[in-house]
């Protein structure tokens, strides 16, 4: 049998074994010693997760196998892999989370290996141990370490007692109101109830005294059976405007442990993260390296192996303590990835294959800053609402060395209902955190979408804030900072609505000239848009909407080709023309002298420019007769906001209604919505029953004004 060489770089050189390679019966090559050459992998996950690990299998030589769903049947992963196998439905239980399915595919396509990714199936105990006896490597730590680790209480108890940190709480097993509330008393208000189980903020509640104590626990309970089939909670002592502060840690089979510094993920909506950045400002070198080291311990208490994050809340004096650890790859592992010059995937399967760490502690160095803005479709003035639909253009900042785009979607793909709503991740590194700041803000204003409401002008304002700009963040920011974060939306200037202007008449050119040359008139009056009159100026009028305001601006064709535009009493002088770069329109116009260029595109009657200044929506007012059913297709509140199930139903035929009042409950993202009436009036029809599924923006009442329904019965 033909030797091999497996090398394996570290910073003082190459260590290089030569051994004889035996053949396992699942088609693993081992190598003597317990190495395994890892050749096709299966990625039991979807959207951008899924895409990062091919990038680093493909980038290795390994073979990828993708899982997908009916919803994802075009999706971005599936385009990407080597193979891919349809596992059911849309619902992730019926698919993604299908623990049967998943391995059967394994075997089916003859992967060495199951990369789990996270969320889904990636901190499953029962996973872990299935992947182990079907002989498929299971590309994450021990089920044990997993079992330990999921359970808040008893992980708590193991990271006391390897010396990390922990702060004051009860996590014992009489659960009964009198006990949990004496001990709330005992540690001290304010205190944190949390469910033992699970994340994501599920569960979760603050009780600030003794007499909101049990209806916070009730709560919490109630949440936590619907989310974790299991409501044990522990009761523990709750910080004021912490800083949430994690380590990531990487362990290998061979007694090895390192950590690769810490991130600050404090900055969060809904206990959930929004801005990441590594390493954490204002941290010193001793504290950081305390975090480290503490963080070392927890992941070598539970024979850690592979990526994992040990995560703390810490102090306004940095003290810290252990909160939780996440036995998987974080979303926001790239920000370590950027500051430590490595790729933790690459590590991912070399440790699963039985290699030793790539580095030593010693080995690893810090350089620079990295921050990464995760850009989700939602609407951020609306508590965050989540969204879903087609991403009808989608335009981004160039990736390079320093600025990584993680995504799972392209343009004209959809971001679906039945999944997390995250767009992409926007990752980038400087020299130091004030470079990195500048980057990632300059990037922020270059991605640019239309069809679907983001975060990204929310992401702007919350990287431009002085206080964040300064490094003083906590949990409680957004609340604290609100008035800032959400500033009153300013109308567009009179240059905007003379650029959008600008653009529909170009517009306006382009398909004239394009009647034109498929005419066999050239010299048709139909071919022409150029304004031109005999020894006079053309005026025209146009009626432009802005915000829920009319704006008219009265134009006038100039003989030089430029343009004179009336906006209230202002007259403007413009001239420009669209220019195409890099497959996006730029119009590259002048404004009374002032010249800019920003991106331009025209989708179903509304102009979007998008500048470094901002963005701005400019919009052709859609005729009565063409404004959907009751005029609800275009009033957003009256209309589905996503694909989801109607819950409730609050209103019958014949109601009055005044703008705000509750017409339906619709379940979608996993999340409960109620629809309100956009204007007072009468419900005409209810479109929709109580179980049955609408669409994105699908209308969902007739809703008419007094006058109108008053005219209808008279006739």
């Amino acid at each position: 049998m033909a030797a091999v060489i497996l090398s394996f770089p570290t910073l003082q050189g190459l260590r290089i074994f030569t051994q004889k390679l035996s053949w396992s019966t699942r088609g693993v090559r081992l190598v003597s010693g317990g190495v395994r050459r890892i050749e096709k992998v299966l990625i039991a996950n979807r959207g951008e997760i899924a895409c990062r690990v091919m990038r680093s299998a493909k980038k290795m030589g390994v073979r990828s196998v993708a899982v997908y769903s009916d919803a994802d049947t075009h999706s971005m992963h599936v385009a990407m892999a080597d193979e891919a196998y349809h596992i059911g439905p849309a619902p992730s239980q019926q698919s993604y989370l299908s623990m049967d399915k998943v391995l059967e595919v394994a075997k089916k396509s003859g992967s060495h290996a199951v990369h789990p990714g996270y969320g889904f199936l990636s901190e499953n105990t029962e996973f872990a141990e299935a992947c182990k006896q079907e002989g498929i490597i299971f590309i994450g730590p021990p089920s044990s370490a997993i079992r330990d680790m999921g359970i808040k209480s008893t992980s708590k108890h193991i990271m006391s007692a390897a010396g990390v940190p922990i702060i004051g709480g009860y996590h014992g097993e009489d659960q009964s109101n009198e006990k949990l509330q004496a001990e709330a008393v005992r540690i001290g208000y304010p205190v944190m109830i949390k469910a033992v189980r699970g994340g994501g903020g599920k569960g979760m509640r603050i009780a600030r005294s003794d007499s909101d104590f049990l209806e916070q626990l009730e709560s919490a309970r109630r949440e936590a059976r619907k989310s974790f089939n299991d409501d044990v909670m522990l009761i523990e002592k709750f910080v004021e405007d912490p800083r949430h502060v994690e380590v990531q840690v990487f362990g290998d089979m061979h007694g090895n442990a390192v950590y690769l510094f810490e991130r600050d993920c404090s900055v969060q909506r809904r206990h959930q993260k929004i801005i990441e950045e590594a390493p954490a400002p204002g941290i010193s070198p001793e504290v950081r390296r305390k975090l480290g080291e503490a963080a070392v311990r927890a992941a070598k208490a539970v024979n850690y192996v592979g990526a994992g994050t040990v995560e703390f809340i810490m102090d306004a004096q940095h003290n810290f303590y252990f909160m939780e650890m996440n036995t998987r790859l974080q979303v926001e592992h790239p920000v370590s990835e950027m500051i430590t010059g490595t790729d933790l995937v690459e590590w991912q399967l070399r440790v699963a294959a039985g290699e030793r760490l790539p580095l030593l502690q010693e080995d690893i160095m810090l350089r620079g800053h990295s921050f990464e803005a995760r850009i989700y479709a939602e609407d951020p003035n609306n508590d965050f609402l989540p969204g879903a639909g087609p991403l009808l253009h989608l335009s981004t900042p160039s990736p390079d060395q320093h600025t990584r785009i993680e995504t799972g979607v392209r343009e004209g793909d959809e971001v679906s209902a039945h999944y997390d709503p995250m767009i992409a991740k926007l990752v980038v590194w400087g020299e130091d955190r004030s470079a990195a700041l500048k980057k990632l803000r300059y990037c922020l204003r270059q991605y640019n979408i239309v069809g679907l409401n983001t975060n990204i002008d929310f992401l702007l304002n919350l990287s431009g804030h002085p206080e964040f700009e300064a490094g003083n963040v906590s949990t409680s920011f957004i609340p604290q900072h609100y008035a800032d974060l959400f500033p009153t939306p300013k109308a567009p200037s009179g240059a905007t609505i003379c650029q959008a202007a600008l653009g529909l008449i170009l517009q306006e050119r382009n398909h004239t000239l394009g009647f034109t040359q498929s005419s066999t008139d050239p010299f048709s009056p139909f071919g022409s848009s150029s304004g031109w009159r005999n020894n006079i100026l053309f005026n025209r009028n146009v009626t432009l909407q802005v915000g829920d305001k009319k704006v008219d601006v009265v134009i006038m064709y100039n003989q030089d080709g430029s343009y004179s535009m009336q906006v209230g009493d202002e007259v403007n002088h413009v001239t420009g023309e669209v220019e195409m770069e890099g497959g996006a329109s730029f119009l590259h116009c002048t404004v009374n002298g002032v010249k800019s260029r920003p991106k331009l595109v025209i989708l179903d009657n509304t102009v979007h420019l998008f500048s470094t200044e901002g963005s701005s929506q400019v919009s052709v007012p859609v005729p009565k007769y063409r404004a959907g059913v009751g005029g609800s297709g275009a009033q957003g509140g009256a209309v589905a906001p996503m694909t989801g199930t109607i819950e409730k139903v609050l209103v019958k035929a014949g109601d009055k209604v005044t703008v705000g009042d509750p017409l339906m409950v619709m379940i979608a993202m996993k999340m409960e919505h109620t629809i309100r009436a956009p204007k007072s009036g009468v419900i005409k029809k209810v479109l929709f029953s109580e179980g049955s599924q609408a669409n994105r923006h699908a209308p969902l009442v007739e809703l008419v004004e007094e006058e109108e329904q008053a005219e209808g019965s008279s006739q």
